[in-house]
Parts: structure tokens; C-alpha cells; sequence
């Protein structure tokens, strides 16, 4: 079995990470949550944000507006997807006493981010109007 798959199994079976190494102190564990919990929050927020500017900018050109609220759709669910993903990295990881794992993530979500911000400031400074 890959280790793609295997990580991807701990996904749906957490209790097996057990299986791995020895057991951490637990305040890692639990900062390890509150750091998943912490990328989820960040996702409700990013699939919020994207029904916002769908449903509250009617006026807004429809490319424009479809454009943003794709981005910061697809910005949360990746968000969510990568928030149990890392969660299981780490957590393997601290059991097999390794060094936690690097990630691109934060980079490229900032940058989805970035982007959409600075279509809003063009919209709020411009007032891009558009017929649905």
C-alpha cells in the first residue's frame, strides 16, 4: 500500500495512527487539533465568504462575481480537505518522532486569497456593473 493511501485511510480510521510509533505528549496532540479546528474555521469562512459575494453582489458584472465566489469555493474546500491531511501528517509525524511536515498550502491559499481581495478593491474603487 502507497503511503498516499495509507494517509489517506487514517482520514477515516484516526484511531490506527496508533498503530505508528510511540504516543506523543498530548499537549501535541491537542495543539495539533486546535490547529485543524483552526484550518477549518479558516474554510467555513472561505465558503461563507464565497456565498457572500455570490448572493450579495447581484450588480456586480457576472464573470466578476462568479470568478470571486469560485476562488473563495475552492479556496475552503481545499482548505478543508488539507486541514485533515495535515492534521494526519503531523500526527504521524510526532508518533514516529520526525519532523513535522513542510507545506506550500498557506502560500498558495494567501495568494487565492490576494487575489480575490484585490478584485474587491477594484470593484469597491471602480464599481464594476454588469448585466446577470
Amino acid at each position: 500500500m502507497t503511503e498516499f493511501v495509507r494517509g489517506l485511510r487514517l482520514w477515516f480510521a484516526p484511531q490506527r495512527v496508533r498503530e505508528e510509533g510511540e504516543t506523543p505528549d498530548y499537549r501535541f496532540s491537542l495543539a495539533n487539533e486546535r490547529t485543524f479546528l483552526a484550518w477549518i474555521r479558516t474554510a467555513l469562512a472561505l465558503i461563507g465568504g464565497g456565498f457572500a459575494v455570490d448572493q450579495f453582489l447581484p450588480g456586480l458584472a457576472w464573470g466578476v462575481r462568479a470568478g470571486m465566489a469560485l476562488g473563495l469555493l475552492a479556496a475552503g474546500v481545499l482548505c478543508a480537505l488539507r486541514a485533515v491531511n495535515h492534521w494526519v501528517r503531523c500526527e504521524r509525524a510526532m508518533r514516529r518522532g520526525e519532523d513535522l511536515p513542510v507545506t506550500r498550502f498557506p502560500t498558495v491559499l494567501s495568494l487565492v486569497v490576494a487575489v480575490v481581495a484585490v478584485v474587491m478593491v477594484v470593484v469597491v474603487l471602480f464599481g464594476w456593473e454588469g448585466g446577470s
